[in-house]
């Protein structure tokens, strides 16, 4: 699935009032299948974008074309079931429910979704980021590493086309960093999905042929008519 985003602004109001540019993205893309590495700084829009681009956030302007279906332009239920369906989403405060355990974490991504309750899949991929031992512990009984291996099944429990990953490994040891890498990594060539992952890991980082600084191509302090 290709990702193109043209033209793209994003502000938010400070307490004040003024206006507090957060994104100005002439022109960034992602071909199908590609698996692409964000860095940059803490508070330099990372997070925003990855928000822009999976329809949580609306942008004030411009395009977020996910396989040429603009998402800035649907509706939020068209745009909530599309998301659902097509795009993965590791966030980095996991989102989990509190109320619920593992396996029913990741099921009630399923849910959403319309695909069913699989939970044979469930417990393979929670499995896989080894907490077969973990299935029916909810987040508070579990570490934050644990948490995070949680929302990593859970974002690819539906098969995505896009998958969009916000600090994945952070708060796990060397190697569940690389038993999540690896999950993510071949799920994604195994199913042909585009990965944007966001990390400060430079170790990660070193593991993927492409590498994006946002600060080359997000310029959220340049007006308009201006030239470099």
């Amino acid at each position: 699935m290709s990702l193109l985003i043209q033209d793209l602004k994003k502000s938010y109001v400070e307490p004040d009032g003024s206006e507090l540019p957060i994104l100005n993205i002439e022109r960034f893309e992602i071909p199908s299948a590609e698996q692409v590495v964000l860095v940059g700084s803490s508070g330099g829009g990372k997070t925003t974008l990855l928000n822009v681009i999976s329809g949580i956030t609306s942008p004030d302007e411009g395009i977020v074309a996910i396989d040429n279906h603009n998402i800035a332009n649907m509706s939020e239920v068209v745009r909530d079931r599309f998301r659902a369906e097509k795009i993965g989403y590791v966030f980095q405060t996991f989102n989990l429910l509190p109320a619920f355990d593992a396996l029913e974490n990741v099921l009630l991504g399923m849910s959403f979704s319309g695909k069913g309750n699989d939970r044979k899949r469930a417990a393979e991929l929670l499995d896989r980021v080894g907490l077969s031992h973990r299935l029916n512990h909810r987040p508070g009984q579990l570490s934050v590493g644990e948490q995070q291996r949680v929302a990593v099944a859970r974002a690819l429990a539906n098969q995505p086309s896009l998958l969009l990953a916000d600090e994945p490994t952070a708060n796990v040891d060397v190697a569940n960093q690389d038993t999540i890498l690896g999950l993510i990594r071949d799920a994604c060539t195994e199913n042909n999905v585009s990965l944007l992952l966001v990390t400060h890991s430079q170790d990660v980082a070193s593991q993927f042929d492409r590498v994006e600084t946002l600060s080359d191509f997000n310029k959220p302090q340049k007006q308009e008519g201006e030239t470099e």
